[in-house]
C-alpha cells in the first residue's frame, strides 16, 4: 500500500511580511499546492491520501481557495481523509461543513476518534477533528487498534509531547499503545522523517511551502509505503520557492550574489569586519533584482585592531571593555544593537562625524 501524507498547507496565509503584490503571488502559488498534490498522487499511484489538518490558515477562506482544494482532491483516484486542525477546526460555518466535497473525500468532524473502514484496501483509517482552536486532551488516550487482520492507520493533527499542551498533546505512550501500522501526523512544520513510538511508525511531513524564515529549506510531503512488515517514508519536495538564510562576507558581497535571478526568499547575514555599519539600504537595493525577495542583517563586527584598544588606560579603553563585556553575555537578538552602539560610542569618543549611513 502506498500513502501520500501531507499536512499544514495553510492556504490563504496573509504573508504580511511581503509587499501586497508579492503576498498575492505567494497566496496564488500556495493555492496551487492541492493541484500539485493531486498530480503527485496520480503519478505515484497512491492508494490513499492522508491530510492531518491545517489545510487552511484561518477561518477567513476565499471561495476560490475552497474550490481549488475540492477540485484537486476530487481529481485523485483514491480515498482522501482530512482531520481538521487548530487553524482550520471544524464548526458549523467552516468550509468543511458548508462546501461541496467530492465523494472520495472523507472529513472527520468529531473530536472523538472515529474509524472508517476501507474494505478494498483491507484497512481502517482512524481520525478526529479539532472543534475549537485549542484542544488539551490526548486524542489517543485509551485507544488500541483491534487485532483483526486489517491495517489500522492514524490521521491526526496534534503535538507529540508530554501532557499539558494546547494542541491535542499526543503522548508517546498513547501512540505506542495504539497498535497502528502508521500514524500520519500534522502540526509540526518540519519534516521529521520516519520515527518510532515503540513498534508504531509515525511522521510529520512538514509544510509543503515555507511561509517565513522560521520555515527554511526544501518543503514537501511524504510518500509512505507499507509492504508486509516494513514501512518506508520518502520525502518529496513540492515547494516552488524556498526561504533561505545565508552568511555573506561583506567584502565579497557583490560576488556572492547569483548571476541569474533566484525564485527564493533570502535573508543575507553580513559577516566580517567593518568599522562603520554597512549601508543596508544600498546593499539591499543592489541585491533586490537577484531574488524574489531579499532582506539583509548586519552581523559584522568591529575590526580586531579597534577591539585591541580596550586595553588602553583611557576613556575609550574603558568604553570598549564595558561593551565587550555586554556583547559576551548578549543573545543573538541583542548583538546588532550593541555593536551599533559601540560604533556610535567610538565615533563620539574620537570626535568623529556621525557614522550613520
Amino acid at each position: 500500500m502506498k500513502l501520500l501524507h501531507a499536512a499544514d498547507l495553510h492556504l490563504d496565509s496573509p504573508f504580511r511580511q511581503l509587499t501586497a503584490a508579492q503576498a498575492a503571488q505567494r497566496r496564488s502559488e500556495l493555492r496551487d499546492v492541492p493541484a500539485r498534490l493531486a498530480r503527485l498522487a496520480r503519478e505515484e499511484k497512491a492508494d490513499l491520501v492522508l491530510l492531518p489538518g491545517d489545510l487552511f490558515d484561518g477561518e477567513r477562506v476565499y471561495p476560490e481557495t475552497v474550490r481549488a482544494l475540492a477540485d484537486a482532491l476530487g481529481d485523485i483516484p483514491a480515498p482522501v481523509f482530512i482531520s481538521p486542525g487548530n487553524h482550520d477546526f471544524y464548526h458549523a460555518a467552516s468550509p468543511y461543513d458548508t462546501a461541496l466535497w467530492p465523494e472520495n473525500v472523507h472529513i472527520f468532524t468529531s473530536a472523538a476518534l472515529t474509524g472508517v473502514p476501507l474494505p478494498a484496501l483491507n484497512c481502517v483509517v482512524h481520525g478526529c477533528a479539532f472543534t475549537a482552536p485549542r484542544r488539551e486532551d490526548d486524542p489517543l488516550a485509551g485507544f488500541s487498534a483491534p487485532r483483526d487482520g486489517r491495517i489500522h492507520l492514524l490521521c491526526l493533527h496534534g503535538e507529540l509531547s508530554a501532557p499539558g499542551g494546547f494542541y491535542a498533546p499526543i503522548s508517546p505512550q498513547s501512540l505506542a499503545g495504539s497498535g497502528a501500522r502508521y500514524a500520519a501526523l500534522g502540526h509540526i512544520h518540519v519534516c521529521t522523517g520516519l520515527q518510532w513510538a515503540g513498534a508504531v511508525p509515525w511522521a510529520y511531513p512538514g509544510c509543503p511551502e515555507g511561509r517565513g524564515f522560521d520555515e527554511t529549506g526544501p518543503k514537501g510531503v511524504l510518500l509512505v509505503t507499507l509492504d508486509s512488515g516494513e514501512v518506508q517514508a520518502r520525502f518529496h519536495p513540492l515547494c516552488q520557492r524556498q526561504y533561505r538564510i545565508e552568511a555573506v562576507e561583506l567584502s565579497s558581497f557583490e560576488a556572492a550574489l547569483p548571476r541569474e535571478p533566484s525564485p527564493d526568499l533570502v535573508r543575507l547575514c553580513l559577516t566580517g569586519e567593518s568599522a562603520a555599519p554597512p549601508n543596508l539600504a544600498a546593499l539591499t537595493a543592489q541585491a533586490a533584482p537577484r531574488f524574489f525577495r531579499v532582506e539583509l542583517r548586519d552581523e559584522t563586527t568591529l575590526p580586531q585592531d579597534l577591539w585591541a584598544r580596550r586595553e588602553e588606560d583611557s576613556l575609550t579603553g574603558l568604553f570598549l571593555r564595558e561593551m565587550s563585556r555586554r556583547l559576551e553575555g548578549a543573545d543573538e537578538g541583542e548583538r546588532p544593537a550593541l555593536l551599533l552602539a559601540t560604533r556610535f560610542g567610538l565615533a563620539a569618543l574620537e570626535g568623529g562625524e556621525d557614522i550613520r549611513p
